[in-house]
């Protein structure tokens, strides 16, 4: 039998690559979407296809282009003939201040956090459906709680919890539809002052932030886990969602 087939959104950097790199030590074949990290997504596919050749391939897409996505979808398909795991890790993130947010802001914020994870899964479901495989969504645990000055991201992600236990219902009993809600795993592109961070990290029970690799063994788990789990929300987050949640 062939080795499953996932599809990973955003997978060239950070967590997307972690991700990628964990999933294909356990003998997944992947196809790896990228935008513009193209020299990243090709330096991590050379490294994975020479420790396993012929074993992962690249897909470039503009994520915001929500008419390309059909497309996308059948380049997907085409690459290794079927798909065992739709990933939605793709995400824009950053600040948009209430009274200073664009309908640009809006559009790039609401596709690659929402819009695209569901036409995506829209398009990919009877694949998904075939081999009885899983999707797994990358929320936030701000999703549901708020983030300050980031109103438009924190509503796409909400959207997206909204879209997880939505789909599961839908696809059931074929296709399991679960979501990753992280915490503090990497700290963001934007700088934080000591001061900021040891906020945060005062804010969770387990002292520390969490790595990718967290995130890389709950995927893992999600897309084999047990058979009766859909529709749920895991908070990865070191039990930071225990206590309530501050602003940074």
């Amino acid at each position: 039998m062939s080795a499953p087939v996932l599809f990973i959104t955003g997978a060239a950097k950070r967590i997307g690559a972690e991700i990628s790199q964990h999933l294909h030590g356990l003998g997944y074949r992947l196809v790896l979407h990228y935008h513009q990290s193209k020299a990243c997504a090709e330096r991590l596919a050379a490294e994975l296809n020479e420790a396993r050749p012929g074993s992962v391939a690249l897909v470039q897409q503009d994520l915001t282009q929500l008419d390309a996505l059909p497309s996308l979808a059948d380049r997907v398909l085409g690459q290794y003939g079927r798909l065992d795991g739709l990933i939605n890790n793709a995400s824009s993130f950053y600040a948009t201040p209430f009274g200073q947010g664009t309908p640009d802001q809006w559009h790039d914020l609401m596709a690659t956090n929402v819009a695209a994870p569901y036409f995506l899964a829209q398009t990919l479901a009877p694949a998904l459906q075939d081999s009885q495989g899983s999707i797994v969504n990358m929320v936030d645990i701000h999703a549901e709680k708020g983030l300050e000055d980031h109103l438009i991201y924190t509503m796409a992600k909400g959207a997206l919890i909204t879209m997880t236990r939505g789909l599961a219902s839908e696809l059931a009993p074929r296709v399991r539809v679960n979501g990753i809600a992280p915490g503090v795993i990497l700290w963001p592109e934007h700088p934080l002052s000591d001061v900021q961070k040891q906020q945060v990290l005062s804010s969770i029970p387990m002292g520390r932030a969490g790595s990718p690799q967290d995130i890389a063994e709950t995927m893992a788990f999600l897309l084999t886990g047990p058979a009766y789990l859909t529709g749920q929300i895991i908070a990865l987050d070191g039990g930071r969602s225990t206590k309530g949640l501050n602003n940074v």
